[in-house]
């Protein structure tokens, strides 16, 4: 540690951190624009400068670390002047009209920064410059008019996100922030995450959404868990008058560290589908508002006679989308109070159920998602998260330039192919034999970490080849990528978890000891899971395969889920089907009786993400009149059928072995 004072403050901070940390964790505010807790120090706009003892001319606090002895003085008057000009110059170089600006509302830094050294005017014209502004994105637009250059969004782009979409052009005056070789904005590479939008300090990034809907006084900050996937990223939620204005990534959410996807922060921004606000029973064959009363009561009067009947009476599936206290009401009162034997999810365990049929045989074998940044070779199979559960992709994008080496592994094209150093598109179904063939190289020449009883290496290399189209060639250097790296990981899923082959995941886990990826210390293999409780549903044994065999009636709690044309399909073969649902689908087109729920956002509750982490979503706005929450409608349906539900979800969820610790 290092001893320092700063403002006649005795402190003490760790060899290697800035002043302006140190500042800050000892409670003193150093004003600056460039800078991010997030990002590399920069020290661009010199904003942050402090006078310390000893130094000719004032320097930049952010790029400054400490040491023993250190002397720093933040507010003498010659640095509250120099502060002055330097944001003097900063407004006179590009047009900032605080009036017409949409982040004029409380959320600009400069802004906040001029009023904080008492500007109330520019005391210098601007420029007057007119450079183009890009409004060719769905989300944001770019005014490189109100832009300092302070690259917050060009460094988040490549060190947050791994995307390098956002970079400079020209020189001097004339640079601009542009995308790709200066393209529009919305025909570039940009996947539409919103993080440059999110660390820009002026109105240079406009979100589209957001614009112009008041004070941020005026506005409220719920913070929650996204429920886009099973990452489980930290999100704020901006609220004025019930409604969501933006999300945001929170900065100190311990999964995500305030990146986000499009799906966190711009989807539930966008919802087109039609609003089911009160509940409707079918009434010579048309769905038909009723009262709440009269739903439950024809519900209860037809599913009563249902109960204990565990073949032919009722089915039932849940969103895995819900809230933990959901899917465990729901599992208690379908599965242990109705006895029924198909009780299960609308992801029908397709993420789940092999991994923790290993787990009820291994215990805990899966790790955390921080053991990407520390890895040095990363094999994903199986998992586009260039696509899906991309907030975990950005961790192995940004990674990339740093050194890591990936090989991806999947039979279809996607977009990790061209980010990898090895590539491979086996045949549909080959998986196990390739994964095999891995193991068998490494036994073969000696690389292994653990050992692996392997009896004739050169026939499972051979079918490995031949079931895969993969040559041995590339096979063997993957092979020896793997078994030669200091930190590997081995991240798979739903390509490899929807075979629903216990074997394949079983040779992944050896294959992550052999080279190890998995050992006492370290848990170097982790799966995507699916929906954003896809670890909770498959605690609660809700991850078999959905099939009608002679029930009588379905209850699908849909939430505000999508519904696959395929379970569609199925559900609509129902003899009576009552869907608990947000949204009007073709699921409840075909339902006797619809139940308007709330959304992931009209209720509080828990969420366990991929790698057993058990979060807290809060509630940020009202339901609608007539909705209720899904837990409130799962306790009026049991207390109707005389099923007391214990509501004890914790110990519920921890009752069955889980592929992760659960904490």
């Amino acid at each position: 540690m290092v001893q320092l004072t700063i403002n006649g403050k005795q402190i003490e901070a760790a060899e290697g951190t800035t002043v302006l940390s140190a500042a800050k964790q000892a409670g003193i505010e150093i004003p600056t624009l460039c800078a991010h807790k997030e990002l590399t120090p920069f020290g661009g706009c010199r904003l942050c400068i402090v006078d310390v003892q000893g130094f000719r001319v004032p320097i930049a606090s952010c790029t400054l670390p400490v040491s023993n002895g250190m002397v720093v003085n933040t507010e003498t008057e010659a640095i509250q002047k120099s502060r002055k000009f330097i944001l003097s110059m900063l407004f006179s170089e590009r047009n900032h009209f605080c009036p017409f600006c949409q982040v004029s509302g409380g959320d600009c830094e400069l802004q906040n920064a001029a009023y904080a050294e008492d500007m109330t005017h520019w005391p210098m014209q601007p420029g007057w410059n007119k450079y183009p502004v890009d409004s060719s994105h769905p989300y944001y637009v770019l005014d490189n008019n109100r832009c300092i250059l302070c690259r917050r969004c060009v460094r988040a782009c490549g060190e947050l996100v791994g995307n390098f979409t956002l970079t400079m052009a020209e020189r001097g005056a004339s640079t601009l922030v542009v995308a790709d070789t200066n393209v529009p904005l919305g025909e570039s590479t940009c996947i539409k995450c919103g993080t440059c939008v999110q660390v820009c300090p002026t109105g240079a990034l406009i979100d589209r959404t957001s614009a112009y809907q008041g004070h941020d006084l005026m506005m409220s900050e719920i913070k929650s868990v996204c429920i886009g996937c099973s990452v489980g990223c930290g999100i704020k939620m901006i609220v004025h008058d019930n409604r969501i204005v933006r999300i945001e990534g929170d900065w100190d959410a311990p999964v995500n560290r305030g990146v986000l996807c499009e799906h966190g922060r711009y989807d539930p921004m966008n919802e087109k589908r039609n609003r089911i606000t009160s509940p409707m029973l079918r009434k010579d064959g048309k769905l038909t508002p009723v009262s709440w009363d009269e739903a439950l009561s024809v519900v209860a009067d037809k599913l009563k006679p249902l109960a204990g009947k565990e073949h032919d009476g009722l089915a039932a599936l849940a969103s895995t989308r819900l809230p933990v206290e959901a899917l465990a009401m729901f599992k208690e009162l379908f599965a242990d109070g109705f006895k029924s034997g198909m009780v299960t999810s609308t992801e029908e365990g397709m993420t789940t159920a092999s991994v923790n049929a290993v787990a009820e045989k291994a215990g805990a074998f899966e790790g955390k998602l921080d053991v990407l940044k520390n890895a040095d070779v990363v094999l994903c199979i199986g998992a586009n998260v260039a696509k899906s559960h991309m907030v975990a992709g950005f961790m192995i994008k940004r990674a990339l330039p740093k050194g890591m080496r990936l090989v991806n592994i999947d039979p279809e094209a996607s977009e990790l192919d061209d980010l990898a150093d090895v590539s491979l598109t086996p045949k549909t179904g080959s998986d196990l034999a390739l994964v095999e063939a891995l193991q068998a190289v490494i036994v073969k020449e000696g690389l292994g970490r653990a050992p692996l009883s392997i009896q004739n290496a050169d026939g499972l290399i051979e079918a490995g080849v031949n079931a895969s189209g993969v040559d041995a060639e590339t096979l063997s250097r993957v092979a020896r990528l793997l078994a030669n790296a200091v930190s590997p990981v081995i991240l798979y899923g739903k390509g490899v978890t929807a075979q629903r082959d216990e074997k394949l995941v079983e040779a992944l886990l050896d294959l992550a000891k052999l080279t190890g990826a998995v050992d006492a210390e370290r848990f170097g293999l982790l799966s995507v899971k699916g929906e954003a409780n896809s670890v909770a549903a498959a605690q609660f044994n809700l991850d078999k395969q959905f099939v009608l065999n002679g029930q009588q009636a379905v209850y699908a709690l849909i939430g505000d889920d999508f519904v696959s044309r395929r379970l569609a399909e199925r559900l609509s073969k129902a003899p009576y089907l009552v869907v608990q649902a947000t949204y009007a689908s073709l699921v409840t087109e075909k339902a006797d009786v619809v139940l308007p729920a709330a959304l992931w956002s009209e209720q509080a509750g828990h969420y366990v993400n991929m790698d057993g982490r058990i979060q807290t979503a809060e509630k940020a706005i009202n339901a609608p009149d007539g909705v209720r929450e899904s837990t409130t409608v799962l306790a009026e349906v049991a207390m109707r059928m005389n099923m007391p539900i214990k509501q004890d979800w914790n110990t519920s969820l921890r009752t069955r072995k889980a592929s992760v610790t659960l904490a």
